[in-house]
């Protein structure tokens, strides 16, 4: 039947299209993503970012963001599956729901897919996850997510994050720095308006704790 015919070549045209984008990006800069032009049209939040390579980043960030989102992030090969089973434990026992997305799986998302939580987009994010751990690796996609994050409303990027809340260059970034903007991650357009609020510095101690427990540098295979 031609319709199942039009399905094959709709699944594998796009099947092409994530290959093509996936190595496109290995390569050159993520232009936008769909959380991006959500805002800008749905929200008009006006949009802060700019582009720059790890090289040009902090490694204190960096080691941040692993301390607060993804602490076995070189580790694991996308998916942190000790940190899902003790996830979903915490919730049989009745603690406070939480999620388990390593920094891979939000890299995945953040490029190539949107947000929601239907079984369809958590397996294109299982894909994608697999698909940039295989062709980009650690350092290619710490470099991607630092670069796409969102940091407030409208800041995405750490160059953009790091102008807007300390006036400097992201290469530039003290380690209590990197731990507060570390610490806007989970609701980054709440917290960002108040930087020295009550919960940010508490939570930046923590992440600094982590920081040295993790050895003060993060290093790449």
């Amino acid at each position: 039947m031609k319709i199942f015919k039009w399905v094959k070549r709709i699944i594998i045209g796009l099947f092409l299209l994530s290959i093509v984008l996936t190595f496109t990006y290995k390569w050159i800069p993520v232009p936008f993503t769909e959380l991006m032009l959500k805002r800008y049209f749905i929200n008009g939040s006006k949009i802060e970012k700019k582009w720059i390579p790890i090289n040009s980043i902090s490694n204190s960030i960096q080691l941040a963001v692993v301390s607060s989102e993804d602490q076995n992030f070189i580790k694991h090969h996308g998916f942190d599956f000790k940190q899902i089973q003790k996830v979903l434990e915490d919730q049989q026992e009745g603690g406070r729901v939480r999620g388990a997305s390593t920094i891979s799986q939000q890299t995945a998302k953040n490029v190539f897919l949107w947000d929601g939580k239907n079984y369809i987009r958590k397996g294109l994010e299982a894909y994608f996850t697999c698909l940039i751990e295989w062709v980009w690796g650690k350092k290619r996609i710490m470099e991607v997510y630092l670069n796409v994050i969102e940091f407030g409303d409208g800041i995405y990027g750490i160059e953009a994050a790091s102008q807007h809340y300390f006036g400097k260059s992201a290469s530039n970034l003290t380690k209590a720095e990197s731990a507060t903007l570390a610490a806007l991650l989970p609701n980054p357009r709440k917290y960002g308006k108040n930087i020295n609020g009550r919960y940010i510095q508490k939570r930046k101690i923590w992440i600094l704790k982590q920081m040295r427990n993790l050895g003060g540098t993060l290093i790449y295979p």
